[in-house]
């Protein structure tokens, strides 16, 4: 992609049936409304908490799973055809990934809540199921891209390795819950965490910056040097990340952090250039809840660095993950979300273009969102790292409050796009029928 909006060239031929990508959205939606409630409601187990099953186990996978992987799969399917010009060989496999996935996802969450094991099995079974589904769809049309978007196609390799580990990691901990087959469980608990964070989900999102940004923002590409050095430092961070939660090496884990800060500040740079290089300046609120983001990385790698330094008697283990998963994360997510589900959306109905959000969904729904998500993650923040239980309850009801607005303006979009397509194949077929049977000549 050379000049903006290059990738929109043709993509018409190689948008999927609605039904598709919108599934994984819309239940990303629930899901994230799902675990800020399950936060309020276990919000007094959270000061010491270090893993195992339980309502916290849940919350983090209906974060993880349920939104970031959730969108990933969704946004994959449709944007990297889009993105490469190589569209999906079938639908079958994306379809049926859904009909393992989420129920999936489901069953987990209900086993992680209630301890049970057999839920977690068949729920971990269905995932691991739909995410290999995921991983050769993906794999196929990345072999089929050569010479071009080398910087996405890197970030996207290697977050299908990461995600071969984590899924592995993760079915070892789901059967060490009945056997007890693991001898530090918690070890293996955080290098799982950190290839689902900053490997699959992480690499992921640095991957499709390089390319979702500057189209949006109307800008160059960016520099494929820094890309691969971004790129070439993240997955060395994530290497030593691993080790040393394996090892249980503070060293090693030091080393990460150090090659992580390195990666995220080429990554912010770019982005930076992007957004300076870019003839659209005014990006709407997508980019406050994006640009938010973007500082949270820097920051969520530094309380890392401190629990590795052990500051803050296990608070700064917690606050870490929060910011990881609930700060960077999540809120990078749901912005960028908030430009591809209307974006989509116009692609379906008229077959380009920027779309104007006002055109599909209200954006009061999305302002309540903003103030509510932000709010959330001041008040949460601030009970982890002074150990009091209210500030947390209260961030997760206000959250719950912004993930329903959030959900709202979803199924906003997709009501309107719905109806847009219903009318414009009307119009088709009143076409059609007119010039079936001619008017005659006077």
């Amino acid at each position: 992609m050379s000049f903006p909006g290059a990738i929109l060239m043709g993509a018409q031929q190689r948008l999927l049936p609605v039904s598709v990508p919108y599934r994984f959205f819309l239940a990303a939606c629930f899901f994230h409304l799902a675990a800020w409630i399950l936060l309020a409601l276990s919000a007094d187990q959270v000061s010491g908490y270090l893993g195992g099953p339980g309502p916290l186990l849940a919350v983090l996978h209906a974060v993880t799973l349920g939104v970031f992987a959730m969108a990933a799969l969704g946004a994959s399917y449709q944007m990297l055809p889009v993105a490469t010009g190589r569209a999906l060989r079938t639908l079958w496999p994306a379809r049926l990934s859904s009909w393992l996935y989420i129920p999936g996802v489901l069953a987990l969450l209900h086993g992680f809540f209630w301890g049970q094991v057999l839920a977690m099995a068949v729920g971990g079974a269905l995932i691991a199921a739909g995410l290999v589904l995921f991983a050769v769809m993906v794999g196929d049309v990345l072999n089929r891209t050569q010479g071009v978007l080398i910087v996405l196609r890197g970030f996207a390799w290697a977050a299908l390795v990461a995600l071969a580990g984590l899924v592995l990691l993760g079915l070892l901990a789901v059967a060490d819950f009945q056997a007890g087959i693991l001898a530090d469980r918690q070890a293996v608990g955080l290098a799982h965490l950190l290839l689902a964070i900053f490997g699959f989900m992480g690499l992921l999102a640095l991957g499709y910056s390089h390319v979702l940004v500057p189209m949006f923002a109307l800008s160059p590409a960016p520099s494929e040097t820094a890309g691969l050095a971004c790129l070439s430092l993240a997955v060395l961070g994530l290497m030593l990340g691993v080790l040393g939660a394996l090892f249980d090496q503070a060293g090693i884990l030091g080393l990460a952090v150090v090659a992580g800060l390195v990666s995220a500040a080429i990554y912010l740079d770019t982005m930076r250039l992007s957004l300076k290089d870019g003839m659209r300046k005014n990006l709407g609120l997508s980019f406050v809840l994006v640009k938010a983001a973007w500082a949270l990385l820097p920051l969520c790698l530094l309380a890392g660095g401190a629990a590795v330094l052990g500051i803050g008697d296990g608070r700064t283990v917690l606050l870490f993950g929060f910011l990881a998963v609930f700060g960077w994360l999540l809120t990078f997510l749901l912005g960028l979300m908030q430009r591809i589900i209307p974006f989509l959306a116009a692609m379906n109905v008229s077959g380009g273009g920027m779309p104007r959000l006002s055109e599909l969904a209200k954006e009061n729904p999305l302002k309540v969102h903003a103030v509510c998500h932000f709010a959330a993650l001041a008040l949460v923040a601030g009970g982890i790292l002074f150990d009091i239980a209210w500030p947390v309850q209260a961030g997760a009801a206000v959250g719950a409050i912004g993930a329903a607005s959030y959900l709202w303006f979803a199924v906003a979009v997709l009501r309107r796009l719905m109806t847009s397509l219903k009318k414009k194949e009307n119009e088709v077929s009143h076409v059609s029928t007119d010039n079936a049977h001619p008017a005659n000549p006077a």
